[in-house]
């Protein structure tokens, strides 16, 4: 037996290679400082593992309905209208184990092989891999470092045709951390409000931000029934074992995802949905204090960065990676993160995991303690020099 052709067009995510590579140097007696991986190195709140204790207590352990309870959707598609400036209802929301099914499920339900798919480079993984398994012709779109890694918008208006079927939007972004003024976001709506296609808008890291509170495209006019807003639980509350992420979408699409769930996860851990709602609904304070800790390591291991040789680090506006140029050190990205984590014991990302337009930048979780990252620093300018 042979597997079939399409499993050649599907990639994986590195950062579980490196990971794999850094534990075994690890199990070898090895010190590794794991900037890698792309999860919030804290707790999941206390209130949060108790209601999913309490849940399976009282017996949340059987099938759910497969879009999401109720009373979930209903938090979900409020904290949406509050967050968003949106009016959406819970009839739009489908809850799924994770953000990644909604990539998933939405270009399943939305490409035809052939149909052009404009995503962000270095970007996300996931995305380039999903649009060819399923036969689309990915058109990256390069970021740019001098505008805080957002679009060329005079490129992105030559890129879009009319084989243009999808728009993948993300801001806060993966791997740079950048965030798309609101400006540009205007003028991106601007460029596909009358065309015939979608956008998914993946703003898992709503809530992790520096500044001002990212705007999302939905809620622009005309943009709302056009726009998949992908979120979920991961990165705000900690949770990224737990598997639980949701869609924010025209009814017509919500119903296209629910068949797909159907045939594949039936339904989202009923338990995990209890635990959700408790985050939505419960205490915030703990979401306060991660970022505020996550904004002290960011202003001090960017500005470590900025004194290696050949480094250039901008801050970045949300999520938790520093995306650093390192085109000054001469070395080739994927040759200067093996020897960082061979040598050094700093694991971190080629930024050619995340595309072709990676190349030249290394990125770094900094995920991690304080402690751990000014240790970092100094191993990576042992190496360097």
């Amino acid at each position: 037996m042979r597997l079939a052709e399409r499993m050649n067009r599907i990639a994986v995510e590195s950062a579980f290679d490196v990971l794999v590579e850094a534990r075994r140097l690890e199990a070898e007696g090895r010190s590794v400082i794991h900037l890698e991986i792309g999860e919030p190195d804290f707790k999941t709140p206390r209130h949060i593992v108790e209601a999913a204790q309490k849940a399976l207590d009282d017996g949340w352990t059987r099938y759910g309905p497969t879009q999401g309870y109720p009373d979930l959707r209903e938090a979900i598609a409020a904290y949406i209208c509050r967050t968003r400036d949106v009016r959406v209802g819970p009839q739009n929301v489908t809850v799924v184990p994770g953000g990644k099914p909604v990539i998933f499920f939405t270009l399943m339900a939305l490409i035809e092989p052939g149909d052009e798919v404009i995503y962000p480079n270095p970007g996300f993984p996931i995305y380039e891999s999903m649009i060819r398994f399923l036969g689309g012709v990915p058109v990256p779109m390069p970021l740019v470092e001098e505008r805080g890694f957002s679009f060329d918008l005079d490129l992105l208006r030559r890129k879009i045709s009319a084989k243009t079927k999808l728009l993948i939007l993300n801001s806060p972004h993966n791997p740079t951390g950048g965030v798309i003024p609101a400006a540009d976001m205007e003028v991106i709506a601007g460029l596909v409000r009358d065309r015939d296609l979608m956008v998914l808008s993946d703003e898992i890291y709503s809530r992790i931000v520096y500044g001002a509170a990212p705007v999302s495209i939905a809620s622009f006019p005309g943009m709302l029934e056009r726009t998949i807003i992908l979120d979920g639980f991961s990165k705000t509350y900690a949770m990224t074992g737990w598997r639980i992420g949701y869609g924010v979408m025209p009814e017509w699409l919500v119903d296209a995802v629910n068949k797909l769930m159907v045939n594949s996860n039936s339904c989202t851990a009923s338990f995990t949905q209890r635990a959700a709602l408790a985050a939505l609904t419960g205490p915030q304070d703990e979401v306060d204090s991660m970022v505020a800790e996550f904004r002290r390591r960011r202003d001090a291991f960017c500005a470590g960065l900025n004194t290696l040789p050949g480094f250039r680090c901008a801050l970045p506006g949300g999520a938790f990676y520093a995306f650093a140029n390192i085109k000054g050190t001469g070395i080739p990205s994927k040759e200067l993160a093996s020897r960082l984590l061979h040598n050094a014991g700093v694991a971190c990302l080629s930024g050619t995991a995340f595309g072709e337009y990676g190349d030249g930048y290394l990125r770094f979780s900094y995920a991690n303690s304080y402690e751990n990252l000014m240790e970092a620093i100094e191993r990576i300018r042992a190496e360097l020099i």
